[in-house]
């Protein structure tokens, strides 16, 4: 190869290490443009199931304990059509339901995943930023720096709503914590000051917010497939000259 094309065109070592980065890295992304949607409707399900235990308790009249048996479901605190979307039963003479339970022991560990995922991407991000730098001196690749700078953007910008996602969440298990959640307490709620559906409601609206940026962040990485495409395209173009 002329000298003068040597300096034009990356050499062959580092050709073959982005077209690895490319092939793979565009790989591990189409799965990070649908997991995401998917937590997002999950996460919307268990917004909906707070909403309306929220909406229950904010009318309903506090009743007592209507059977000995401690299995039998409570007439007042169980909303319409919830037990057999969601699974949560209120149940008398129980504690909090267990389907509660795992709700927020899901969602916890959504925020852990999520936190994880956001600082590893970061990282990662970092990285890249300067690879993409050094490529800059190869004009060959002049034209395409656009793009690879965009995909680095936008998953350097998609960590970030993953870290904010995980405080989002994490708020919410806060403010769900405020409630007790068994039935003695509850009547006594309602009875009183009706506190729980206020947290409830807050705690949905932290939820909502954090699915709308699970779902912001799948569109930003779902956006890279094209410039994926284009850039690993003129690699493997140039790799065969």
């Amino acid at each position: 190869m002329p000298e003068d094309e040597a300096q034009y065109t990356p050499p062959d070592s580092l050709l073959q290490v982005i077209d690895n980065l490319a092939r793979f890295h565009r790989e591990h992304e189409k799965y990070y443009s649908q997991a995401p949607l998917r937590q997002a409707a999950e996460l919307q399900a268990r917004s909906r199931a707070l909403k309306s235990l929220a909406d229950r308790w904010s009318d309903v009249e506090a009743g007592e304990q209507t059977s000995a048996i401690a299995f039998a479901g409570t007439e007042d605190l169980n909303a319409p059509g919830l037990v057999a979307e969601s699974g949560i039963l209120f149940m008398e003479g129980e504690d909090e339901p267990a389907e509660l339970r795992r709700l927020k022991r899901e969602v916890g560990m959504i925020a852990e995943d999520t936190e994880q995922g956001g600082a590893w991407l970061a990282e990662a991000m970092e990285q890249a930023w300067g690879i993409a730098g050094s490529l800059a001196a190869y004009p060959a690749l002049a034209d395409l720096l656009g793009e690879r700078h965009r995909i680095i953007a936008n998953d350097w910008q998609s960590a970030g709503l993953q870290t904010l996602v995980a405080r989002l969440l994490r708020r919410a298990l806060d403010l769900l914590a405020r409630v007790d959640f068994s039935p003695a307490a509850l009547r006594a709620d309602l009875r009183g000051e009706r506190k729980a559906p206020s947290y409830l409601y807050s705690a949905s609206e932290l939820f909502d917010r954090a699915a709308d940026l699970m779902a912001e962040s799948a569109t930003l990485v779902h956006e890279n497939e094209r410039r994926w495409r284009t850039f690993r395209t003129r690699v493997r173009e140039l790799q065969s000259e």
